[in-house]
């Protein structure tokens, strides 16, 4: 017997874009976007290369350090995604 206790067990489609592209940094980011019906409309966007997972909506980019923290990126490097994000969230 376990002792795992199931909070939810669900299973929808998705819609997952993947992207790649270098930035002015000179950086190529590799991404997964997935639209979802869970959190609350915001994007799951999975960077590849380094495995780092964010939960994100417009409010999130125009959070200070938000990009900077969640995918361990370089000020120059961070400029390059909040660009292309900010088009696609």
């Amino acid at each position: 017997m376990s002792n795992m206790i199931t909070l939810f067990e669900d299973e929808e489609t998705s819609r997952i874009k993947y992207i790649s592209f270098i930035g002015e940094s000179n950086t190529r980011f590799d991404l997964a976007i997935v639209q979802t019906d869970r959190f609350f409309g915001k994007k799951l966007v999975i960077h590849i290369q380094s495995g780092r997972i964010g939960i994100i909506g417009q409010d999130d980019l125009e959070e200070p350090g938000f990009l900077e923290e969640t995918y361990h990126l370089s000020e120059e490097e961070v400029k390059d995604l909040y660009q292309y994000l900010v088009q696609e969230i």
